[in-house]
């Protein structure tokens, strides 16, 4: 109830911060322009009151515990960020104003300007101040500005109304102390802590709902500030509630001797008095004197780089060992009960981690924020020295991380940005394609767009010759009787039907084409390929393959699931059976560049090519025992293009399969045919890093965003021909750069920094 309340009120003050200010400016205003009435006294009585032993040296202490106190806070301000610090101040200043506006206005007796202004700094606490503006700039949006306010008032209110409370009765048992000097700063006291508790609740909000508003309309961009702001802990709580009775109840049994000690007894003095009491020496103000110069010296002689930070606002100093933290076990039931992490600060999830409450994998599940999960975990990485240079390097802000979680990357502390080059215009089946590489490698686009103009005036034609994703399984028998049986009932049409009723129905989009298996004693691999429309289909095929294998057991009990995938895919790795059997899309491109392209453009003969390309690619692959190598550099473009567009590049080894054939054309044989073929292109245009942003826009360049919407599995068949049709490009560059000897000199001119070039 009571967090509702204070929420509430937050909520107004932060989205009414003009007319709250305002409020309390005309207040202030009206106060000044109040007759002041000042009960007049003989200085002679006044002095002699500032010397009664015990007021003196209950004097003494308070004032020297006073400076302690200011000392500290000041302390405190110069470890906190620039900007909250100067809030905190400015707030301080005019509490202490308006404390002394109300206080002249009351029928109690003035006390000198000195002691005012110190039992007011006594009495100042900016930590609350400080910790609530650091929640709201740290939480605090365009958008969220007022829900931020109220919920750190929500949190600080209650508490701090009861310290409030018990402040104000222990000051009221003090004013039983029968010490005549302490009695009117103990009245004092009491109005200034009232005054300050209504002025944090009130104008500070407002205020900073103003300040955070005017800075994003300076588009200011959100600081993010270290925080520990107090927990409600109903135990606390409970305690401050039972001395809230206790003192209530010293308090009414002593209500007839409060009731005298009420009564003004001294009159205040002029300013001259005033002056004359500052400039009165007495043992006790050498001592306070002698105090404030020690602590000076201690602050400026040795504290002197603290003092510098503050000054140049140094936003990267630590806070300091003084700042309260929840502990471990507070901030372990605050994310049991709220089954989030939201509302703790970083170091506090920062201790979750260190203590294997939260996984440095769950980081952003457990803040909800995936940016700031990513910040959390490179603070975490950043304190191990050797980590903490190479972070800094690495952006990480501004990316949509929203994206990448549970579908792209685990663990995430940023992301590497990488070139992209264009190269085009591919003319491709009578289509103007310009098509997207990510490379790092020098010479490569250049290269590529060098193929594609010598293949601009015939154009390129391809067709995907087959399609099929793979998943083979490894199941074993008892016995190599059961394992056979099993083989041939897969191959039985009838029985067919059965496992593919299984299969298609785990999707929309995969449908089984194919399945057989390959004996090793009593294992059976079985190869599941299916179509599975724009998705490249890995987890399509997994789902499938897992629901068939279950309907093959009802018919084969004996049969025991070994791995879901036995290698007879083959995934990521070199296989024949790619290579023969195909997997993904299986493609073939051809182009005819005539006689005065292949001089002009390629800067070489078509029988020459022919030549090198039977020797390279052709004799060369065999004797090097290569398996789908029979190319220049096909991984090279698929693996570009594969970056670009949000593929897997990993599997770049089985869709760089591809065999380049040339022979010479025409009816004079110097025109040049080239055909590419590559039977295990694996990819697709939806899921996995097609969603990323950047990624998304390449695939759009090239019109094959997403699924198509009349027939699924067109746009990944038109990405797997530019693909083809890509490499075919790069091969003819590479290969005319290879017979005409360029390849050397253009790599040192262009894939070359100018300080290898010097060496």
């Amino acid at each position: 109830m009571a967090t509702k309340l204070f929420y509430t009120h937050g909520e107004f003050c932060a989205s009414h911060p003009w007319e709250l200010i305002v409020g309390v400016l005309t207040l202030m205003t009206s106060m000044l322009t109040l007759e002041q009435h000042y009960p007049r006294h003989d200085e002679i009585g006044f002095l002699e009151t500032e010397r009664n032993g015990a007021d003196a040296i209950v004097m003494t202490l308070i004032r020297c515990a006073t400076l302690l106190h200011g000392y500290f806070q000041l302390r405190q301000l110069c470890k906190v960020e620039h900007h909250i610090s100067a809030i905190v101040s400015l707030f301080t200043i005019f509490s202490f104003i308006f404390t002394w506006m109300i206080t002249i206005h009351f029928p109690i007796e003035a006390v000198d300007l000195q002691d005012a202004l110190l039992i007011f700094l006594f009495l100042m606490d900016t930590t609350r101040a400080r910790k609530l503006a650091q929640f709201v700039f740290n939480n605090g949006s365009r958008e969220e500005v007022a829900s931020s306010i109220a919920t750190g008032v929500s949190l600080l209110g209650p508490s701090m109304l009861l310290d409030t409370i018990i402040e104000l009765l222990i000051i009221g048992v003090g004013g039983l102390s029968g010490l005549t000097k302490l009695e009117p700063l103990l009245y004092s006291a009491s109005l200034a802590i009232a005054v300050n508790y209504v002025i944090l609740m009130t104008l500070f909000p407002a205020c900073l709902s103003l300040i955070l508003g005017l800075s994003y309309l300076t588009k200011t961009v959100r600081i993010t500030v270290g925080l520990e702001l107090e927990k409600f802990n109903p135990v606390v709580q409970r305690v401050k509630l039972i001395m809230c009775g206790g003192l209530l109840l010293v308090h009414f049994n002593n209500w007839n001797s409060l009731k005298e000690y009420l009564v003004v007894k001294m009159n205040c003095g002029g300013l001259l008095n005033t002056v004359h009491g500052w400039l009165l020496w007495r043992t006790d103000y050498l001592l306070i004197l002698i105090f404030l110069l020690v602590l000076l010296a201690q602050f400026v002689l040795f504290e002197r780089d603290q003092l510098l930070t503050f000054i140049m606002c140094d936003r990267n100093i630590s806070e300091s060992k003084e700042v309260q933290q929840s502990t471990l076990k507070e901030c372990l039931r605050i994310y049991i009960s709220e089954n989030s992490a939201t509302n703790l600060t970083d170091k506090e999830v920062i201790n979750l981690v260190e203590n294997k409450h939260v996984q440095l994998y769950q980081i952003e599940k457990a803040v909800g924020d995936a940016e700031r999960g990513v910040k959390i975990r490179r603070q975490i990485l950043g304190e191990q020295k050797n980590l903490s240079t190479a972070l800094q390097k690495i952006p990480y802000e501004n990316y949509n991380y929203q994206d990448v979680l549970g579908t792209c990357c685990e663990n995430v502390i940023g992301y590497i940005p990488v070139p992209v080059g264009i190269v085009g215009p591919l003319r491709l089946d009578g289509c103007l394609i310009h098509v997207p590489m990510a490379t790092t490698e020098g010479c490569l686009v250049a290269s590529t767009n060098r193929g594609t103009r010598a293949i601009l005036e015939t154009g390129v034609t391809s067709r995907v010759v087959s399609d099929g994703m793979t998943r083979g399984p490894v199941v074993r028998f008892p016995s190599i009787v059961e394992a056979n049986d099993c083989k041939m009932w897969l191959e039985k049409t009838e029985n067919f039907a059965t496992i593919k009723a299984s299969f298609d129905s785990s999707s929309r989009f995969a449908r089984l084409t194919k399945v057989y298996g390959r004996m090793a004693g009593r294992y059976l691999f079985i190869r599941f390929v299916a179509t599975t429309g724009d998705a490249m289909g890995m987890n399509m095929l997994s789902k499938g393959t897992e629901l068939s294998l279950n309907c093959l057991r009802t018919y084969f009990p004996s049969m025991e699931i070994v791995s879901l995938s036995g290698n007879f895919c083959t995934d990521k790795k070199p296989s024949a059976v790619n290579w023969i059997e195909g997997r993904g899309k299986s493609v073939v491109c051809e182009a005819i560049v005539p006689a005065h392209t292949v001089t002009t453009v390629l800067k070489t003969s078509a029988s020459a090519m022919v030549d090198v390309n039977i020797s390279k690619n052709l004799i060369g692959s065999s004797i090097a025992g290569s398996i789908g190598g029979f190319n220049s550099h096909a991984s090279n473009i698929v693996t570009a293009i594969f970056i670009a567009t949000g593929q897997d590049p990993a599997q770049n080894v089985t869709s760089s399969n591809c065999i380049t054939l040339m022979e010479p054309w025409g009816d004079d044989s110097h025109d040049l045919y080239i055909s590419c073929t590559m039977p295990s292109i694996e990819i697709g245009t939806v899921g996995g890093g097609t969603i990323l942003a950047a990624q998304a826009a390449c695939l759009d360049l090239l019109g094959v965003k997403g699924s198509h919407p009349e027939n699924p599995g067109k746009n990944a068949d038109k990405l797997a021909r530019i693909v083809c049709a890509s490499v075919l490009a790069g091969e003819l560059s590479v290969m005319a750069a290879l017979t005409a000897g360029h390849i050397v000199t253009s790599h040192l001119k262009y894939n070359r920094s100018s300080t290898t070039l010097n060496n």
